[in-house]
């Protein structure tokens, strides 16, 4: 925690996009508490507002298209190769992009408030072949409301609680 704070506080609107963009991508940034921590350091007037939710959205969208074109390009062919190890059988696959083409647009946009499934609908979007229009759509309005709810979270508990502290009693009640 601190050590996102420290980055955000050194290297600003960069450091929430890239850190964002990563994150969706696959890399083990804790997204959901850097927005909270986004929105803090709004509350204490280090950070804009309305700039953190916009770049905060710029990130989570660069990250869903760079997963989405990566399931895109290679999904397919890795799950079919490699899809025996982990019993996604042929038939399995088929039944998946089935699902995702009936239910993956709110999958895509109500995914983003779920850790672990937010970075696979953006590969499986990928791989179902969803059109790009349609995936923007859905993963935009999803990253936008995410965006603003921990932002705002953030912002408003980061006024009356000091989040730093916070954090840390959080992470001595699961150790």
């Amino acid at each position: 925690m601190a050590f996102l704070q420290d980055m955000i506080v050194q290297y600003g609107y960069i450091a929430i996009f890239f850190c964002l963009a990563l994150g969706i991508i696959g890399l083990p940034i804790p997204d959901e508490i850097l927005m909270t921590v986004v929105g803090y350091l709004a509350s204490e007037g280090l950070l804009l507002f309305p700039v953190s939710v916009v770049v905060s959205f710029f990130g989570a969208m660069t990250g869903m298209l760079c997963s989405y074109a990566l399931g895109r390009k290679f999904g397919k062919s890795l799950l079919w190769k490699y899809g025996k190890w982990i019993r996604l059988t042929a038939k399995r696959l088929e039944k998946n992009e089935i699902w995702f083409e009936r239910y993956g647009p709110w999958v895509i946009c109500m995914g983003y408030y779920i850790p672990g499934i937010r970075h696979l609908t953006c590969y499986m979007a990928g791989v179902s072949d969803m059109s790009l229009r349609k995936y923007l759509l859905f993963a935009g309005m999803g990253a936008l409301c995410w965006c603003l709810i921990f932002i705002s979270i953030g912002y408003f508990v980061g006024a009356s609680v000091d989040l730093p502290t916070f954090y840390s009693s959080l992470l001595g009640l699961f150790f």
